[in-house]
């Protein structure tokens, strides 16, 4: 068997002794990610019942499981990811890739016309450690993301996305004000501190 490098060990380590990590593990949910979401709902009151969410870039499901306990599967949430992921309860589950539209279409085919009230998106692409590259990778997955929002939001409705910070991110932030009542950069706790990313919280879709 390879041994495993120094960078791969320590991220290891790293894993298994995240008191998130624990928590997801004990509270039956995917991923550490679900906390993110738990934090952003406790500060920006983001999940209400009744409310139809598209969850982009779902997989495992951690921000779905959450959404659906939190509002005790009083909503319709639709979640979208490139990866397989096992089914949950109450959820309808799309394997696409995001970035086709293919992927698009199969949403509105789900949605059959209903307008959103929160899309989240926790879409990051697959790192190669060349920083321009993956910038550009992260900011693509955003505006496709927030394109999503424009076309598919009621007036009023709320978006939520990763970011990561670099060329551009100034430049996505002006936009959504422009477009959203109040736009709140967040770094949730259970981000990790050396982690670049950040959660945008846009509040308040204007209409036309």
């Amino acid at each position: 068997m390879a041994k495993r490098s120094a960078s791969s060990s320590r991220w290891l380590s790293e894993h298994e002794s995240d008191p998130y990590v624990a928590r997801a593990r004990a509270e039956g949910y995917r991923g550490r990610a679900a906390y993110k979401l738990e934090e952003l709902d406790q500060k920006d009151g983001l999940l209400r019942p009744g409310q139809c969410i598209v969850d982009l870039g779902a997989a495992p499901g951690g921000w779905t499981q959450y959404a659906l306990r939190r509002l005790k599967g009083r909503a319709t949430v639709i979640a979208i990811d490139i990866l397989p992921m096992e089914p949950i309860a109450g959820a309808h589950l799309i394997e696409a890739d995001f970035r086709e539209e293919s992927a698009v279409q199969a949403l509105d085919q789900a949605l059959d016309g209903r307008p959103v009230d929160l899309v989240l998106s926790d879409m990051a692409p697959n790192l190669s450690g060349v920083k321009s590259a993956d910038q550009a990778a992260a900011a693509a997955l955003v505006e496709l993301a927030e394109d999503f929002a424009f076309t598919h939001l009621r007036p009023g409705g709320d978006f939520v996305s990763k970011a990561f910070q670099g060329e551009g991110f100034d430049e996505l932030v002006a936009r959504l004000r422009r477009c959203f009542d109040r736009v709140t950069l967040r770094k949730p706790l259970a981000s990790r501190s050396r982690s670049r990313e950040i959660y945008l919280v846009a509040r308040g879709m204007q209409g036309e």
